[in-house]
């Protein structure tokens, strides 16, 4: 009977140690500390980007992420006119390419940190990317209607402020042609509007928010480097300390 004992013990004991590293492993955690940015560019008009919005949509309801959907305007002439693209945000793709040097854009793309990019469709490559994404900028606070950057080591580059605003609700947008005619597409963290508040170079900077022109969305703040590259910081108004 003891004999029995010992070895269901270690049989437990060795299933706990091996759930504990599979954890520690998992790659769907995104790094502690920082908010990781994911951002999906993508078309209504476009047939391969319902999968990877599938996933944003997913990773917008976890914590440590701040998922966001750009609506991109170059499919609008392909039968079906995106309800939500702005010509700014196909701007903000492109400034993602220049960056790289880069001569095409295309959907679904998806950014982490500005920094990497992937297609999108891929979860388990997804989840890879945000677990390996870093950042190193700075703390950022919402204070009596400011955003205020705080001082910091100072940049390699001069760095560009955003105000994105979105959508947090799952909207069920029914396309009436192009590609996915027929279809309702549920989309969540559509950005709304996307302010560019000015720049940051190291020195505390304070910034007033503008008021939206549309009600229900979610406020969200972003230090980037100037024109495409990486996303130092990233801080959601009224969200919970990590």
């Amino acid at each position: 009977m003891r004999r029995a004992f010992l070895n269901v013990l270690w049989v437990v004991l060795g299933s706990l140690s091996l759930s504990a590293t599979v954890w520690a492993h998992d790659p769907s955690a995104p790094p502690t500390g920082k908010l990781v940015v994911v951002e999906l560019f993508q078309s209504q008009g476009c047939s391969s980007c319902p999968p990877a919005e599938s996933n944003i949509n997913a990773l917008a309801e976890g914590p440590g992420v701040l998922a966001l959907s750009f609506g991109v305007t170059y499919w609008d002439e392909l039968g079906w006119k995106d309800t939500f693209a702005m010509p700014a945000y196909t701007e903000r793709q492109w400034n993602y390419a220049h960056y790289r040097g880069r001569e095409t854009v295309w959907t679904p793309q998806v950014y982490v940190n500005g920094h990497t990019d992937l297609v999108g469709t891929d979860r388990t490559q997804l989840d890879e990317a945000i677990a390996r994404a870093t950042s190193d900028g700075p703390s950022i606070a919402w204070s009596d209607g400011k955003l205020v950057i705080h001082a910091a080591r100072s940049p390699d580059a001069a760095c560009d402020v955003w105000l994105v605003r979105y959508d947090p609700r799952t909207l069920h947008v029914a396309i009436g042609g192009g590609e996915n005619g027929g279809r309702t597409l549920p989309q969540k963290n559509v950005v709304r509007e996307l302010i560019h508040l000015g720049t940051w170079e190291g020195e505390e900077r304070s910034f007033s928010i503008p008021p939206s022109s549309l009600s229900g969305l979610q406020t969200s703040a972003l230090v980037q480097v100037h024109a495409g590259g990486d996303i130092l910081s990233a801080s959601i108004q009224n969200a919970s300390p990590d």
